[in-house]
């Protein structure tokens, strides 16, 4: 993947996404020690950043698979993203969603036009519902995370961070699936000015973290943790990036995670959900590292469920 395939995957999907803002906080800042600028994806459509890499994969089909539809999996924000990247398209969305998926976001996705398949919530019940889905309707599957068109359309988030602030020293975002931090790295690699790429993960949900570590592709026994966009793990197209561009992976504890989104909340009056916490609250954790510097995080995503809050 190169810089111009960002360049190009950017002027593509612009129609159809937001160019959302970046905002600062004083107090945040004095909580780090350095200069932050949050990317607001939980203002972009849908209400997450999965809505650029939706989009892009929906363009990017064919005539004869836009006819046939597109399948995913998700617990919640990609499958919004498809549903409504479908549906603004005209092309049939089927989204198979686990059983403890959010209800806001099971109740988004038929909103925006999805047909909702729900499936007992392991990979692998996601994974053979959605290969049934495809082998009866023909239907496209796009994944969640761990595809090229789907990597690209999530680091034009960090590319529109970094027309906003060109000197940024790292970039930091949180890690489920690999596609958003994959994206980021890219973005920060090309057409950064010597930026850097960090991802936060929960420990309940470590497995980028132990991936890095051991080489290989590691998953999680258990994914215990309130970020319940990043119990996901990585895939064979976004780990190679990972491993490449990737500083490193800092890991926070639960308490941490809603501690983070509690100041966000508090401070800056935006909503955002428990997996959009997670870098912050790397960051604050490791903040003598950071000390000084110009520092972006992206905010992934504001869906969250108002009847089940953390705090």
């Amino acid at each position: 993947m190169t810089k111009e395939d960002l360049l190009q995957t950017h002027e593509r999907i612009k129609p159809y996404i937001h160019n959302t803002p970046v905002l600062t906080s004083r107090f945040l800042n004095e909580q780090a020690n350095a200069t932050i600028y949050f990317k607001c994806e939980n203002f972009q459509r849908m209400g997450a950043f999965k809505m650029r890499g939706a989009a892009n994969a929906v363009l990017n089909l064919t005539a004869e698979q836009k006819s046939k539809g597109v399948v995913t999996h998700s617990s919640g924000n990609f499958a919004q993203a498809v549903a409504l990247s479908a549906k603004t398209l005209g092309v049939k969305a089927y989204i198979v969603m686990p059983e403890n998926a959010p209800t806001v976001k099971k109740e988004a996705v038929k909103g925006y036009g999805g047909e909702v398949i729900i499936c007992p919530s392991t990979i692998e019940a996601r994974e053979t519902a959605a290969k049934k889905i495809q082998d009866e309707k023909g239907a496209t599957f796009l994944h969640p995370s761990n595809d090229v068109d789907v990597i690209l359309g999530q680091g034009t988030a960090a590319m529109e961070l970094l027309d906003d602030q060109p000197n940024l020293d790292f970039i930091f975002t949180p890690v489920g699936g690999g596609g958003l931090i994959a994206g980021t790295a890219l973005a920060a690699h090309y057409l950064g000015n010597n930026c850097q790429a960090i991802a936060g993960e929960p420990m309940e949900a470590d497995d980028a973290w132990r991936s890095l570590r051991s080489g290989k592709i590691e998953k999680n026994q258990t994914s215990n943790t309130v970020a319940d966009g990043l119990r996901t793990h990585l895939g064979n197209h976004n780990f190679p990036i990972i491993q490449k561009y990737v500083k490193e992976i800092i890991r926070v504890e639960e308490s941490e995670i809603i501690a983070a989104m509690r100041l966000i909340w508090e401070r800056m009056k935006i909503i955002i959900e428990p997996s959009c916490a997670v870098p912050l609250a790397a960051l604050l954790k490791e903040k003598n590292r950071f000390e000084k510097k110009k520092i972006g995080i992206i905010l992934s995503g504001g869906n969250v469920d108002l009847s089940n809050l953390p705090f």
